[in-house]
């Protein structure tokens, strides 16, 4: 691949009926990059992935992957990428060395060579020793890593994941994120949606929000973070009688609103004099008879930039496909949709 992008959409529109998935997204991904998409459910993340995959037809706009148009030219896409869905999809009567040769030999790569990608694709996931045994006995861990292999059998130049990590132990999510950073090493692009922020944060080197089919925020996660603001004060009383009076004492020593979240029992605000703000602070809770749990600095998370951003926090996202983020649509797209 020549271009610099990977990906690129402009103005992807989609509707299903009266709803509208899509609102005229644009999206840039270079090529040899991981761009993390986030949104909560029905935001429109799924959708975008299946139009760029040519499993869905966009009602409006263009898209190019891997230098080639989605509409007119998808079986040059097919060629080139990869897709994991949310759902694994390996054929549970067959070993996982026979579901990753029989891709190879789907894919033209001959039964000999398929078969020693296969091998070698196991030893990556950690599944060596499980190869041989049918896939319908593997755990949901296991079948999602052989699902995730299946998908790079052919040496795609585009990975699709979406949602990669769902149900797999913190060992097996570490071990996929060492498998992507190699890929990424030798030039693969990769474009995911993700339910854990943290993942995102990890792996992306371009973070893209996207809520009611627009996208709202897009840059890594430093840049994110700073449009929430600067560190916050924290606070988390012993008794949450007392948060009302530690708002008080807060926003006179701080001079700003301070805000209170009664189910965790935490009271915030912006401290731009760090440290002195917290001392000041400490001394008035001493004096007022105030104890507390927590009092510190706190730097925004994503997760602060989520809610931010949309107004919710982040959640796992339970959508299958793109149709099914639209109320009252189908999980799987009309047959007319996909692309021939």
């Amino acid at each position: 691949m020549s271009s610099t992008f990977a990906i690129e959409a402009h103005d992807l529109r989609k509707r299903y009926g009266d709803s509208v998935a899509l609102a005229g997204i644009d999206l840039s991904v270079a090529t040899g990059s991981v761009c993390g998409l986030l949104g909560p459910n029905g935001a429109g993340k799924t959708t975008a992935v299946r139009i760029l995959t040519t499993l869905s037809r966009p009602n409006g706009g263009t898209a190019r992957v891997a230098g080639f148009d989605v509409l007119e030219s998808p079986r040059e896409v097919r060629r080139r990428i990869g897709l994991a869905a949310q759902d694994a999809t390996v054929d549970g009567l067959l070993s996982g060395l026979e579901n990753l040769t029989m891709i190879g030999e789907l894919h033209h790569l001959g039964r000999a060579i398929a078969r020693r990608r296969g091998e070698e694709l196991l030893e990556q996931f950690a599944l060596a020793e499980a190869g041989r045994k049918l896939a319908k006995e593997y755990s949901g861990g296991m079948r999602r890593r052989l699902d995730l292999a299946a998908t790079l059998v052919a040496g795609p130049e585009v990975l699709f994941l979406d949602e990669p990590t769902t149900g797999l132990d913190p060992r097996g999510r570490n071990e996929l994120w060492a498998v992507l950073d190699t890929l990424v090493d030798e030039g693969t692009t990769v474009l995911l949606t993700t339910q854990y922020l943290e993942e995102a944060e990890r792996l992306a080197d371009e973070i893209v929000v996207v809520d009611h089919g627009r996208v709202i925020a897009r840059g890594d996660a430093r840049h994110l973070k700073r449009q929430v603001g600067g560190d916050q004060l924290l606070i988390v009383p012993v008794n949450p009688d007392d948060l009302v009076p530690v708002a008080a004492i807060v926003e006179r020593v701080v001079g700003v609103r301070a805000t209170i979240d009664r189910p965790t029992r935490r009271v915030m605000a912006p401290a731009a004099a760090g440290a002195a703000a917290i001392a000041s602070v400490a001394t008035e809770l001493v004096t007022a008879g105030i104890d507390v749990e927590d009092l510190g600095l706190h730097q925004p998370t994503l997760d602060d930039v989520f809610m931010t951003l949309t107004g919710t926090p982040a959640a796992t996202d339970g959508n299958a496909s793109g149709a099914s983020a639209v109320p009252g649509a189908s999980a799987a797209p009309a047959a007319e949709e996909v692309l021939q």
